[in-house]
């Protein structure tokens, strides 16, 4: 497929399309389609006129975005021409360098330009930052806790527009970032520090500089998990979770930050894995709820962009239902896109069949493609160029995107206890133990602060936790400092809840984050050279502690 520009007629630019199909199975136009001019610019119109033009097969395949295979575009080649997916999803497996994943993105462009109706791929991956994160290059921002706890909207966006910089170089034009669930449940283990905190305003406010910031950089913005998974105790990866909440508290807690971000205009919502039965009678997972989806979403609060269901191979959606009436149930619940079926074959063929059969209406399936097909149009997916994988090395080692990182991550740093014993006195001797404890103490020698041999000999003794609530060993190890007479600092670097089962410390610092800015911003602040001035976006239970807590010095 290529996409040129015409002289201007009449004020308005034309764009031509041309299309050579390619070894797709199930395409029944074999051969050269000619040309196709696009008479409109509107996204609107052009997408009606690009609709007009696909097959049953083209459009169905439009719904699908299935993992990519390898690290060449060549290995997804029978992928693209058999089923013209909408998409793929990028993983570290697919990922090594700038240049090869430049090239790789400009393959697979390439591929799908040839194939069928000739439609541009969604290329997409999970670059939340902090611990999500997919690429083994680039600036390493915090997790969005800790841009919670700066409680600055210009940080998130810069993390967004830094972010979007470093995909675009590599030819990535779509993020499933930001997350807009609203983290109430301490013991959430899948969102955690993926959350910007526990206040529905603020998650709102941040999730929407990011989104902004994002789109604004060519990158589609995907906010997830619809209707919200901040208050969950079960993993959806492996299981299903249940939130038991009234109407009126997922309408205070959780729906905020959506409704706001509906009302930005986002790109794209993606859709939980949960179940929430005083919202919805179905007694499904709300990716295959009508209710939730087509009447919350759609008909409540006004949104008509894309809506992608989390992942497919998630045992969260895989309770009662085969894979491939999984993907029938999210398109008629009102999913647009299908995100990792686990058998994209199997998936594929219940789709079609049920549009052949009549179960879902063309007039449904219509509605998903045009949407599809407006964003890549607003998002210039129809007329971009390739990306230069020469030019993508010196975007991924940008002096500038690791100063932001830093920046972030030196904001963020919450003093929640201090005994008198923070900052540091000048030359005061540490021993640095436990998760991070290697890159804390580098930086505090760094700080001039030597590294005592024990803990017996140091005037401090550090010790980094991440989830320590639920690791008896890490309590341990703080538990031994304590018993060594030095004063103790504790530096959380996983949610901050950890204090709450570590009593009687004589400092702690929450970081929110294990990224090596985080660690180099605790040592900033435990020598000094940085005042805190994060604040808690986040209750901890058991404690005193609330949000909006936060020491200076």
């Amino acid at each position: 497929m290529s996409f040129r520009r015409l002289p201007v007629l009449a004020g308005a630019a034309v764009l031509l399309l041309t299309t050579a199909c390619g070894g797709g199975g199930t395409d029944p136009h074999p051969g050269d389609r000619p040309a196709q001019t696009l008479t409109s610019t509107d996204p609107e119109a052009a997408a009606a006129e690009l609709l007009a033009e696909m097959s049953l097969e083209e459009k169905v395949g439009q719904l699908f975005v299935p993992v990519l295979v390898g690290t060449t575009a060549e290995e997804n080649a029978d992928v693209v021409g058999r089923y013209h997916p909408g998409g793929f999803i990028y993983f570290p497996d697919n990922l090594q360098d700038p240049a090869q994943v430049a090239t790789m993105s400009n393959g697979l462009q390439e591929l799908a330009a040839a194939s069928g109706a000739g439609i541009p791929l969604f290329l997409g991956v999970d670059e939340e930052q902090g611990m999500v994160s997919r690429l083994p290059f680039g600036a390493r921002f915090p997790d969005a806790m800790a841009v919670g706890a700066t409680r600055d909207p210009d940080k998130a966006a810069e993390l967004a527009s830094t972010t979007a910089e470093q995909l675009s170089a590599v030819g990535i034009n779509l993020d499933y970032a930001p997350v807009a669930d609203v983290n109430v449940n301490a013991d959430n283990p899948v969102i955690g520090i993926r959350s910007f905190g526990s206040d529905p305003d603020l998650v709102g406010e941040l999730a929407a500089a990011e989104a902004e910031a994002f789109q604004a950089g060519g990158v589609v913005a995907v906010a997830k998990h619809f209707p919200g998974h901040g208050d969950t105790d079960v993993d959806s990866h492996t299981g299903l979770p249940v939130i038991d909440k009234t109407r009126e508290d997922w309408e205070r807690i959780d729906l905020p930050p959506f409704r706001r971000l509906v009302e930005a205009d986002i790109d794209m919502i993606m859709t939980a894995h949960v179940l929430m039965p005083r919202l919805d009678s179905s007694e499904e997972p709300a990716t295959l709820s009508p209710d939730l989806i087509t009447g919350v979403l759609r008909e409540e609060l006004g949104y008509d962009g894309v809506v992608t269901t989390d992942a497919l191979n998630m045992e969260g959606v895989r309770q009662s239902h085969d894979d491939g009436e999984v993907a029938v149930r999210a398109v008629l619940a009102g999913a647009d896109q299908l995100l990792m079926p686990p058998d994209l074959d199997l998936a594929y063929s219940a789709v079609l069949a049920a549009v052949e059969e009549g179960r879902i209406g063309e007039e449904r399936l219509d509605e998903s493609v045009l949407r599809i097909l407006r964003l890549k149009l607003r998002r210039g997916l129809l007329d971009a160029e390739p990306v230069d994988p020469e030019a993508a090395a010196g975007v991924a080692d940008h002096t500038g995107h690791r100063e932001a990182a830093q920046r972030t991550a030196d904001a963020s740093v919450t003093l929640l206890r201090n005994n008198g014993v923070l900052p540091l006195a000048e030359g005061a001797s540490v021993r640095v133990l436990g998760p991070g404890g290697e890159r804390i103490g580098a930086a505090l020698e760094d700080l001039g602060h030597p590294l005592a041999a024990s803990a017996s000999d140091a005037d401090v003794v550090v010790v980094g936790t991440d989830g320590a609530r639920g690791d008896a060993e890490q309590r341990d190890l703080v538990a031994q400092a304590r018993a060594s007479g030095a004063p103790v600092v504790v530096v959380a670097q996983g949610t901050p809840y950890d204090i709450s089962a570590l009593p009687e410390l004589d400092a702690y610092l929450a970081v929110y984050s294990s990224m090596e800015v985080s660690r180099t911003a605790a040592a900033r602040v435990i020598a000094g050279t940085v005042s805190p001035s994060g604040r808690l976006p986040v209750d901890i239970p058991g404690t005193d502690l609330v949000f909006g807590d936060g020491l200076g010095y």
